[in-house]
């Protein structure tokens, strides 16, 4: 079970400006001077097979962050452990941006513009309430899209 850095207490302006120089100084440091700060701040030794400055990089920064900021929260920590088994049984794990109330996505489709909004219980386009992007899109094209796909929210829209 990983290590967690709980915050008692909101981070003061100094805790987040030495945040900030650590982040900044990271982009500059090698394999080595990375091992021994984490040593240091996080009084725990580094993880000894990780080889990629890229990685090793950003998990001293996510780890850095999360002595200043506080860690995941619990809903967080669920989810990642959800998306884990997922992977771990072969799952093909898709990431869909949550769209709130309010939110317009725009596509041009044959020259013209779509704007699509989210409202409660759906989608509206052009004065339409739609269930689905999937439905909106098909209205659209007349053929069967993948709502995402089609406003460009996964994988490769045309």
């Amino acid at each position: 079970m990983p290590r967690r850095f709980p915050r008692v207490s909101a981070p003061t302006e100094a805790d987040r400006l030495r945040l900030a120089l650590d982040l900044e100084s990271l982009t500059a440091m090698n394999l080595a001077q990375m091992r021994t700060l984490w040593s240091t701040r996080l009084s725990r030794p580094h993880p000894p097979n990780l080889k990629s400055p890229e990685i090793f990089r950003g998990l001293l920064g996510s780890k850095l962050r999360a002595q200043v900021e506080g860690d995941m929260s619990a809903t967080a920590r669920k989810k990642l452990r959800e998306i884990e088994a997922k992977s771990k049984a072969g799952e093909k794990i898709e990431f869909l941006p949550r769209l709130n109330i309010g939110v317009r996505l725009e596509r041009e489709y044959k020259g013209v513009m779509h704007e699509v909004d989210v409202v409660e219980g759906g989608f509206s386009h052009q004065g339409t309430t739609y269930r689905s992007l999937s439905e909106v899109a098909r209205a659209i094209t007349n053929s069967r899209w993948s709502g995402p796909r089609f406003f460009g929210l996964k994988g490769n829209s045309q």
